[in-house]
């Protein structure tokens, strides 16, 4: 039986009481200084955003997960199993722009999408934590948890420990692990649904979220208390300061493992809620529809911790919405921004959907990027005034509007070209980012992950994606690419794969919570 959350809780309690590492943190803990006091960490992690920004060092490599996987059942068509590929991304090395280390996970099937840290700058000053020597890799389909020490040597990074599928199901009753996060008592995984039951066939019902202790490694149980549960599970952020943390709900998941059928939106089988948290009784107290057919996915709070607002991508809605405290205490949510479909012939609807799926804050909060994965674009917004963000810049760099495929636009509007970097086509569109600490390099890739890929960019499959760069200007705003940098996963010794979400050593705008 799955261990209770009640008894996960009153762990966690004791565990304050008695001092021991990892003390669950405060609500008001930042305001207090605990985390955003400034100074240098000694275990690791930043003081504070700025200081991130302003001292970091400029990166030299990152991580991207890479999928070999093909779709949920996919994995015997897989030429191996996927992997942790380290990319030399330091313009004065002779390997820049190459995979310098592939670490293959133990088997087939994995699905590797979006990765975590075991501890981040929010754990910098707890006793026994030492930030960012752990990358935790969901398996999204395995169920399989992996924990990558990428400390010993950080260029050839080794794997640590797995958390089976089925120890995920016997202990917590759930599967599809999602979303990683660092919280200041454990690490904590968000889970999309069940396990597969006897018939193969996955549940909603056990979304949720488990929480896993940083320091063995072991799991202690679901971290959700209550009897309110959300309908479905995805992506989450939290923010200690103001007690809270925002989830959001993908859907069914025997409708999107498998493909898009618009037919199961009007089932409502997808999302159209966020799901609002009291951080400290890990408690759902609230419940933000944004829309019908709305489907919010990545949700990102601003980095500044006094403030309590952020951002959510609503994909088949097109819309980045605004999520804020109202003066009595409760949430609200609002759109912020709307990019409208575009009509279209020769695809599977009248109308397209921009579909936004990542969003990335810089660390001074200043501005917001946004992909589009069926448009194919890469949006750059200035948020000075939270509530208007102002687009700034644009760049296409692939996508299902470019010219010479099958789609054409009805509006009369010029499609753009079809982007070759070093002489490669970009397949797909653009999905994950990750900006660097100064805000001057935005990398992406363009696989969303691998059942929806063969739906909509077939020819991703077979050739593989790409991972580029665009470079930031953070004075004026504007995007622009950098014609030096392109790592080509059609041309990997395992056969065209396909990167996914990316890390930075040492903690980036997408991992650290302060």
């Amino acid at each position: 039986q799955p261990q209770g959350t009640s008894a996960l809780v009153q762990r966690l309690r004791q565990r304050t009481l008695a001092q021991q590492p990892f003390p669950r943190m405060a609500p008001n803990a930042c305001a207090e200084g605990a985390c955003c006091s400034g100074k240098a960490g000694a275990n690791g992690g930043f003081g504070s955003p700025l200081e991130a920004m302003k001292t970091g060092l400029r990166e030299q490599i990152l991580y991207t997960a890479v999928v070999l996987n093909q779709g949920r059942d996919g994995k015997g068509q897989a030429k191996g199993p996927d992997y942790l590929a380290t990319v030399d991304v330091d313009p004065q090395s002779p390997t820049y722009s190459q995979v310098l280390h592939r670490l293959q996970m133990p088997t087939p099937g994995d699905e590797l999408h979006h990765m975590g840290w075991n501890a981040c700058s929010s754990c910098r000053d707890r006793p026994g934590a030492i930030t960012h020597n752990y990358l935790v890799a969901p398996g999204l389909f395995s169920g399989n948890i992996h924990f990558i020490d990428v400390v010993t040597d950080p260029r050839i990074p080794q794997l640590h420990k797995t958390i089976s599928a089925q120890e995920l199901a016997n202990k917590v009753g759930g599967g599809l692990p999602h979303t990683t996060h660092c919280a200041p008592t454990a690490i904590l995984v968000s889970m999309m649904g069940s396990a597969p039951d006897s018939e193969g066939l996955l549940k909603p019902e056990g979304n949720g979220f488990v929480a896993i202790d940083p320091q063995s490694l072991e799991i202690m149980g679901r971290w959700e208390e209550g009897n309110e549960k959300p309908v479905s599970g995805n992506d989450f952020w939290y923010q200690p300061r103001h007690n809270v943390m925002v989830s959001s709900g993908f859907g069914d998941p025997e409708c999107f493992t498998r493909c898009f059928n618009p037919a199961h939106v009007a089932e409502g089988k997808y999302s159209h809620e966020l799901y609002i948290w009291d951080w400290s009784t890990h408690k759902l107290i609230q419940r933000l529809d944004c829309g019908e057919a709305s489907i919010p996915l990545e949700v990102r709070f601003l980095h500044d911790p006094s403030k309590a607002e952020g951002y959510v991508t609503c994909a088949l809605s097109g819309e980045i919405r605004r999520i804020f405290k109202r003066d009595d205490g409760t949430w609200d949510t609002t759109v912020a921004v709307q990019i409208p479909a575009v009509p279209v012939e020769g695809w599977a609807l009248p109308q397209m959907p921009p579909l936004p799926t990542d969003l990335i804050i810089s660390l001074d909060d200043r501005f917001l990027f946004v992909t589009n994965w069926l448009h194919g674009d890469v949006r750059m917004y200035d948020i000075t005034v939270t509530s208007e963000p102002k687009l700034v810049g644009q760049v296409f760099i692939g996508g299902s509007l470019k010219k010479g495929g099958t789609v054409n636009r009805t509006d009369g509007v010029e499609q753009p070209e079809a982007l070759a970097v070093k002489g490669v086509e970009i397949q797909g569109g653009a999905h994950m980012g990750q900006l660097s600490l100064d805000g001057k390099r935005l990398y992406i890739t363009t696989s969303l992950f691998s059942s929806w890929d063969e739906q909509f960019y077939p020819g991703m499959i077979e050739k593989g994606n790409q991972m580029i760069l665009l470079d930031v200007d953070i004075e004026a705003g504007g995007l622009t690419l950098n014609e030096d940098f392109l790592v080509d996963f059609g041309a990997e010794p395992f056969g065209p794969a396909r990167g996914n979400e990316m890390r930075l050593p040492g903690g980036d705008c997408t991992s650290d919570i302060w």
